[in-house]
């Protein structure tokens, strides 16, 4: 059972997690991981593992939707994990999946499992629906069957 000190600790990483990605301050980001960072988004089964590889990922996000963020944050504490539930919102500004930008936004909701080792994230699993986005976004051409 994770007790109330680990909890509000756990819960400081996390908003210090999420306002480093609003800020897109990425050095801050890394740290809140227990040194090795590791996203999996599940919808399209990207893994990003290494600081490297998640610094990219953010990178190009932050090219396509400059203005990404979160509102509406609600937590859910169990012993390993902290489930979060949360509102994506962006404005699609930039290059995104090869295509041009829309300028459309988007607001999605999303819930991303972070798994934690003692009071640092070892894994950020993040469930959202793509559809919508880019359905938001004015890209259903992504969506189309090919063949």
């Amino acid at each position: 059972m994770t007790d109330d000190a680990l909890r509000q600790r756990r819960l400081q990483v996390l908003h210090t997690h999420f306002q480093s990605e609003i800020d897109h301050d990425w050095d801050t980001c890394l740290r809140t991981f227990n040194g090795r960072p590791h996203y999996e988004i599940m919808a399209t089964g990207q893994v990003y593992d290494g600081d490297e590889e998640v610094l990219n990922y953010h990178r190009n996000q932050r090219i396509a939707f400059p203005d990404q963020r979160h509102e509406n944050v609600r937590y859910h504490f169990a012993d390993d994990v902290v489930v979060t539930e949360f509102d994506l919102l962006g404005t699609n500004l930039g290059p995104f999946l090869g295509l041009e930008p829309t300028g459309k936004s988007f607001r999605v909701p999303v819930v991303a499992l972070f798994f934690f080792d003692g009071d640092r994230i070892v894994n950020e699993r993040i469930y959202l629906d793509i559809a919508s986005l880019l359905s938001q976004i004015g890209r259903v051409e992504v969506l189309a069957p090919t063949g």
